[in-house]
């Protein structure tokens, strides 16, 4: 076979291997698999050339994606790319291979017109929690949660209304996603948060951990599981919401946190394929970082201006400061009341069905 002649008998001149050449360095769709003897030749000699640096054959740059050029290449560098994304954020990929059958959501940056479009109906299981759900999609712990970019308002400068959007995110970590405050341990780094010249908040914190009541329930602002009863399924928690923020009473901060939590759990002390029940809290909390100057506080809390919470799958009994999802028989007492989705965001809380200790059936879970 001659150095211009191709595997078929077809033969091509110096000046098509040179146009081939450069369309290979250029991603042509139609370039063969493989080079010749002849085009390496004529790569040589393009090298050569001042001013050429042309890639390698199967050069593919991930941050610069170009339409695929052939298998060969697309499947080599994406299983080179995937080991890179695996060393470099192993929990987004778990993320995603254990919501397969969801692909991921976008960041939420306003509040959506329509609930989220349904999964294809799938038991979770211990390795895939989320799988036939919504949340499949949605991020994990605090990569849910969106954060605005921080301008001056009020009394603080853009700076330092950044400080106060972190620690208002750091709230929702501490009394919602902190493990230890899951398995009912007292949340004291959500507390250190609240001004602890406010009251009627600590009225109801110094009372509801000792005896919880309807008004002075420790749910209202942070989610516990009690640990002889109900078990976390794997690690993550899904979520999904957003900060805002304006200008408040007094030239106060105010921060709105919207925020929607997937915890799957089963019964305590089991283990295989159980029962797993997914309890879905929807949060939204109004605090306010005073003026100092203005309002008798101390740096680096907030005063809790409002808090209100839907919630499914957490049961329907009297206060016991715990979330109490329902297993087996007991859910279909929980499932007595209105219809709720508890996935959909479209409506503020409290709107779009029960709302604290009221109880309903969920059209999805």
């Amino acid at each position: 076979m001659g150095a211009g002649t191709e595997p078929d008998g077809s033969s091509r001149s110096d000046e098509e291997w040179e146009r081939f050449v450069r369309e290979s360095v250029a991603g042509a769709a139609d370039a063969p698999k493989e080079p010749s003897a002849r085009a390496r030749e004529v790569a040589k000699r393009l090298r050569a050339e001042p001013g050429r640096t042309p890639e390698g054959w199967r050069s593919y740059t991930p941050a610069r994606p170009r339409r695929r050029t052939g298998w060969y290449a697309a499947g080599l560098f994406a299983s080179l790319g995937l080991l890179a994304v695996v060393a470099l954020a192993p929990g987004w990929v778990v993320d995603v291979f254990a919501g397969a059958d969801s692909p991921p959501s976008a960041a939420e940056t306003a509040r959506p017109t329509e609930a989220p479009p349904a999964a294809a109906a799938q038991r979770p299981t211990r390795e895939e929690p989320f799988r036939g759900s919504p949340a499949a999609g949605w991020a994990s712990g605090a990569e849910g949660i969106t954060v605005p970019k921080a301008e001056a308002v009020g009394w603080m400068s853009a700076a330092e209304v950044e400080r106060a959007l972190a620690r208002s995110r750091d709230f929702l970590l501490a009394s919602s996603l902190d493990r230890r405050v899951l398995r009912g341990e007292h949340p004291e780094k959500a507390i250190a948060l609240i001004n602890p010249h406010q009251k009627d908040v600590q009225d109801l914190l110094r009372t509801a951990f000792v005896t919880p009541s309807e008004k002075n329930d420790p749910l209202l602002l942070f989610s516990r599981f009690q640990p002889s009863r109900t078990q976390l399924v794997g690690d993550a928690v899904k979520t999904r919401g957003r900060l805002a923020y304006q200008e408040g009473e007094h030239g106060a901060l105010r921060v709105t946190a919207d925020v929607t939590f997937v915890y799957p759990v089963t019964r305590a002390g089991t283990s295989g394929d159980d029962e797993i029940v997914r309890t879905i809290v929807r949060r939204e909390l109004v605090l306010s970082w005073d003026d100092p100057a203005k309002v008798v506080t101390e740096p680096g809390t907030f005063s809790v201006v409002s808090y209100k919470y839907d919630m499914t799958n957490g049961g329907c009994g009297a206060p016991t400061g715990y979330i109490t999802p329902p297993f087996g028989t007991d859910r279909r007492a929980d499932e007595a009341g209105a219809e709720i989705d508890p996935y959909d965001r479209s409506a503020p809380v409290g709107q779009g069905g029960p709302s604290g200790d009221r109880c309903g059936e969920a059209t999805r879970s």
